[in-house]
C-alpha cells in the first residue's frame, strides 16, 4: 500500500524545575521505543537554543491506527516501569495532530521505499 497522507504529532513541552535533565532522557527513549515500532515514520526531539528547556517532539507516523497501537504501547511497556512523564513535566503540554502529504516531508528513505 502507497502512503499518500501521514499523521504527524507535535508536542510543546518543557521539563519540571530540577528535573529536566531526566525529562529529556525520557523523550529520548520514547522517541527512539516509537522509531522502532511499524508504522512510525520518523521520531525526533529539538531543545530550545535559549537554554530555557522547552521541547519540540516530532513523530511521523502513517495513519491514526498506528499512532494509537504505539501510544497505548508506550503507556503499556515504558510508563509501567518509569513511572511515566507525569512527574518530571513542568506543566500541561501543548499538544497538536497534523496531517500532511508524504511528499510534503522530503523522507527520502521513506519516500523510495513506498
Amino acid at each position: 500500500m502507497k502512503i499518500k497522507t501521514v499523521l504527524i504529532e507535535t508536542v510543546v513541552c518543557s521539563g519540571a524545575p530540577g528535573k529536566e535533565a531526566r525529562f529529556k532522557r525520557m523523550l529520548d527513549v520514547r522517541q527512539e521505543y516509537k522509531r522502532r515500532q511499524s508504522g512510525c515514520l520518523a521520531a525526533w526531539i529539538a531543545q530550545s537554543t535559549d537554554g530555557q528547556g522547552l521541547f519540540l517532539v516530532h513523530s511521523v507516523f502513517v495513519d491514526k491506527k498506528s499512532w494509537k497501537r504505539i501510544s497505548k504501547s508506550i503507556v503499556e511497556k515504558l510508563d509501567s516501569k518509569d513511572g511515566g512523564l507525569e512527574g518530571v513535566i513542568g506543566g500541561p503540554p501543548l499538544v497538536g495532530m497534523f496531517e500532511s502529504p508524504l511528499s510534503a516531508l522530503n523522507l527520502a528513505s521513506v519516500t523510495e521505499n513506498q
